[in-house]
């Protein structure tokens, strides 16, 4: 049995080889106080988030790309297999998906814990690569292709020729540091305390990086948001803009912007003239964020298209490490 996991801060996606992907669920485990096994592992687990007594505690089992927690991952990878694998299976091999950015020992934590949950070989491919291969850019060709991956906890930016990674980025910002940026601008300039999920509501709802053109609807839209007071602590609603939020994401925003800028900055001067030919392709769900393919190619002179699939990106790369199994171990013993 060959699998592949796209092992997200936000979300896990599992691709079963022959059959696709087969599991999406947040990166969520609900563990009780001293109880040797997780009460709940994903989708349930997640609603639990802001809502557990004191004996409960909602994990995330990784942060910025990279296990944080070592026995909520192992959990959780072993729960998720036996979901998307269910009844009695032999020992599988894994394909997992890591930020370019990670270090050796956070390899070997993915790789101990992936181990532990059950997989007998395990192998890992960068997340820049999988999302490339996953968007259906030409990776094997002597063309430089860019990939800008926006993911839960981390950015991966990325020129690809010949089947390597030329020159990278990863950036510790995502879509949970939106959710923050967010939470941090309501709770200073509205005095208002609210939670991750709600934040999350917000950027879903009204969240842009810039503007639109023909679509003045949605810049008249506002969102009413619900949460504790920061000094009286009582309960409290606001009324948050479009104009608003977007502020709020400014900072993050720039960021990525930034490391963007810097990736084509290291590039070579043939491929950064295949990059201008041929344009930046966003992935993740960051890449759903509305105005932000518009600000990246204004801040770069470049054009900017999102993927056709940009939530699956990776996983659907990763997938097709997985259906070529034998050839991946072959180039994976060569290097």
């Amino acid at each position: 049995m060959d699998i592949g996991i796209d092992l997200g801060t936000a979300n896990t996606l599992l691709y079963v080889r022959g059959q696709g992907i087969v599991l999406n669920e947040p990166s969520v485990v609900a563990v009780k106080e001293g109880a040797r096994h997780a009460l709940a592992v994903g989708t349930e687990a997640k609603e639990t988030i802001g809502r557990t007594p004191g004996s409960i505690t909602a994990i995330r089992p990784l942060k910025d790309g990279v296990i944080s927690d070592f026995e909520a991952a192992e959990e959780m990878i072993r729960h998720f297999v036996r979901k998307a694998v269910p009844g009695r299976r032999p020992r599988t091999r894994m394909v997992i998906c890591v930020p370019s950015g990670v270090t050796q020992v956070e390899r070997r934590a993915i790789v101990h814990a992936s181990q532990r949950a059950g997989a007998r070989a395990v192998h890992l491919v960068e997340e820049p690569m999988a999302a490339a291969i996953g968007a259906g850019l030409p990776v094997a060709e002597p063309r430089g292709s860019m990939i800008v991956d926006i993911g839960g906890g981390t950015t991966e930016v990325a020129v690809i020729s010949l089947g390597g990674i030329v020159t990278s980025q990863s950036l510790r910002v995502g879509g949970d540091r939106l959710d923050t940026a967010i939470t941090d601008y309501v709770r200073r300039r509205h005095a208002l305390l609210i939670g991750e999920r709600t934040a999350e509501d917000v950027k879903v709802a009204i969240g842009s990086a810039w503007p639109v053109p023909g679509e003045e609807d949605f810049e008249r839209r506002t969102f009413t948001v619900r949460g504790r007071e920061k000094v009286g602590g009582l309960p409290k609603t606001v009324e948050l803009t479009v104009a608003e939020v977007r502020a709020a994401l400014d900072e993050p925003v720039e960021a990525i912007i930034a490391a963007v800028r810097v990736t084509l900055e290291e590039c070579p001067p043939e491929l950064s003239g295949d990059v201008m030919e041929h344009g930046i392709v966003l992935t993740g769900g960051g890449a759903l964020l509305p105005g932000l393919d518009l600000r990246l190619a204004s801040a770069t002179g470049i054009p900017v298209f999102v993927a056709d699939d940009p939530l699956d990106s990776v996983a659907l790369g990763c997938g097709k490490c997985v259906e070529d199994f034998d050839g991946l171990e072959r180039v994976m013993s060569a290097a």
